[in-house]
């Protein structure tokens, strides 16, 4: 519910600023504002024409710098397929502002992971990482999701 509301995937840092700014295109609210697949591919492919470039220049420099030869590792693609999916009430899709998208990456949650696996479920404070994860279940509105999460919390003693 969170992209409806203009909440996008965040774009890790160190990510090159000619894809951000095709994701962000790819990822705007309004779809008129968004490439078609040909031009996304055209996109993409003069991105990585570029960076290829770049790379080469490097291996050439490196090659005559040092004398050593790099050798080519090519590996399958992996193909994927995706669905299209119809959705019934939904807000109108909007973009978030600055602030919105701030606030809601600067939310830290507390989340108890322990270093063994063989540890889940024996911490003495067990009622209390219930408690939170429950509140994180009804902050996604999903009592279905937290009926089931206790039914496996009571088999599992």
């Amino acid at each position: 519910m969170h992209i409806v509301n203009g909440i996008r995937p965040k774009i890790e840092p160190g990510t090159p600023s000619e894809y951000k700014n095709l994701m962000k295109q790819c990822l705007d609210a309004d779809p008129s504002n968004r490439p078609d697949i040909n031009t996304l591919r055209e996109k993409i492919s003069e991105i990585n024409l570029f960076y290829q470039n770049k790379l080469d220049e490097l291996l050439t420099q490196l090659e005559e710098n040092n004398s050593f030869k790099i050798e080519n590792h090519t590996s399958s693609n992996i193909l994927s397929t995706s669905k299209l999916h119809h959705f019934e009430n939904l807000p109108e899709p909007r973009n978030a502002t600055g602030g919105e998208l701030k606030a809601f990456y600067s939310k830290s949650f507390d989340f108890y992971i322990p270093d063994k696996i063989d540890d889940i479920g024996k911490s003495n404070n067990k009622e209390n990482r219930t408690s939170k994860i429950s509140i994180i279940f009804h902050l996604v509105n999903s009592k279905k999701l937290s009926k089931i999460f206790k039914k496996i919390l009571k088999n599992g003693k």
